[in-house]
C-alpha cells in the first residue's frame, strides 16, 4: 500500500530502553517501568529543574514539548503508547495446537465447536492483563508522571475495543483529556484467512461500545477481509503510515496518543518508521517516539 504522505516519518531513537531490542518473535516485549524511559540529562534541565526536584517524565515531557515549539513549521514530534489487546481466544487456540496446525488449519474455522474465535473476544486471562494496564496507568499518571494521552485511537476488533475499554476505565485523567476513544480501521490486525482478524459489523461495535467514537468511513461490514489471502507485510506498514499522517494532519495539538492495536500492526508500524521491529506480549504496552518533517523542509 503505497503512502503519499506530505510528511517523512522516522522513529526517535535513544529514549527508551526497548529502542536497542534485537526483533524476536520469541522474545516479546512487556509493559517496563515507567515505560523504559533511559534516565539521561535533556538540555532542558537547567531551566526546568534546576532543584532537581522533578521526575524522569516531567523532564521528558518538558523537554518534548520545547522540542516541539523549536521545530515548529518544519517538523512535529508525537509520542505514541502502543498497547496489544489482552489475551484473546485465537491465542490460547495457536498456543494448544501449535502455530503451524493454526495456519494450515484451524485459523481458518470460526471455532472447534466449544470456543469461537472469530473476531476473538478476550478470554479471562486477557481481561485481566487489561486491567493489569489499567492498574500501571493509575501508577504512573499519579507517581511517575507519565503524561495521559490528549488522543485515544482503538482498532475495530472486539479484543482490542474491550482492553482499551478496560485500561482507562475510571481512571483520573485530566479535564482537557478525556477517555473519548476513536474507532479506526487502519489499526487493525493484518487481516485475510484467519478468522480471528474478520471484524464484527459497525452495527454490533456501536451496540457494545456506545461510548466509543467511530470514524466515518468504518463500513458498516468488513469488505477488507477475505478467506483466501492475507495481507502483506508492505501493506500492512503502508496503511498504518497513512493513519501516521491522518494523526499528524489533524491532531496538531496532540503530542501523546494512545493506540490500542495488535502484535503485527505494532510490529508493522515500528518498520514503517524505520524502527527495529517489536513483538509485544498480551496486554502489553511500549512508547514510540515519531518525528514528521515536513515535506517541504527535506533535502532533495
Amino acid at each position: 500500500m503505497a503512502s503519499s504522505s506530505k510528511y517523512k516519518f522516522r522513529a526517535v531513537s535513544g529514549y527508551f530502553q526497548h529502542d536497542s531490542v534485537a526483533p524476536s518473535r520469541d522474545s516479546r516485549i512487556s509493559t517496563s517501568t515507567g515505560l523504559g524511559l533511559i534516565d539521561q540529562p535533556f538540555d532542558t534541565d537547567a531551566d526546568f529543574d534546576p532543584k532537581k526536584d522533578k521526575t524522569l517524565w516531567e523532564r521528558f515531557v518538558y523537554f518534548l514539548n520545547d522540542l516541539n515549539k523549536k521545530e515548529a513549521g518544519r517538523a512535529e514530534y508525537k509520542l505514541f503508547f502502543l498497547a496489544r489487546h489482552g489475551e484473546g481466544y485465537h491465542n490460547v487456540q495457536e498456543a494448544k495446537v501449535g502455530t503451524a496446525a493454526w495456519d494450515s488449519h484451524w485459523s481458518k474455522l470460526e471455532g472447534d465447536g466449544t470456543v469461537t474465535w472469530a473476531d476473538a473476544d478476550l478470554t479471562e486471562t486477557g481481561k485481566a492483563q487489561a486491567r493489569a494496564l489499567n492498574a500501571f496507568w493509575h501508577e504512573a499518571l499519579k507517581d511517575v508522571k507519565v503524561p495521559a494521552p490528549q488522543k485515544y485511537y482503538v482498532s475495530p476488533h472486539s479484543r482490542t475495543l474491550e482492553t482499551c475499554k478496560l485500561s482507562f476505565d475510571g481512571l483520573e485523567l485530566p479535564a482537557d483529556r478525556p477517555f473519548q476513544p476513536v474507532v479506526k480501521e487502519m489499526l487493525r490486525e493484518r487481516y485475510g484467512e484467519h478468522t480471528c482478524d474478520r471484524r464484527r459489523s459497525r452495527t454490533w461495535i456501536a451496540e457494545n461500545y456506545p461510548q466509543f467514537d467511530i470514524e466515518d468511513g468504518l463500513t458498516e461490514n468488513d469488505e477488507l477481509w477475505t478467506p483466501d489471502a492475507i495481507e502483506a507485510p508492505e501493506h500492512i506498514a503502508g496503511r498504518l503510515t497513512t493513519m501516521l499522517d491522518d494523526v499528524f494532519r489533524h491532531e496538531g495539538d496532540a503530542t501523546f496518543v494512545s493506540f490500542t492495536m495488535h502484535s503485527w500492526a505494532i510490529f508493522a508500524l515500528h518498520m514503517a518508521v524505520g524502527h527495529p521491529g517489536v513483538w509485544v506480549t498480551p496486554g502489553s504496552m511500549v512508547p514510540l517516539l515519531v518525528k514528521a518533517e515536513l515535506a517541504a523542509e527535506r533535502s532533495v
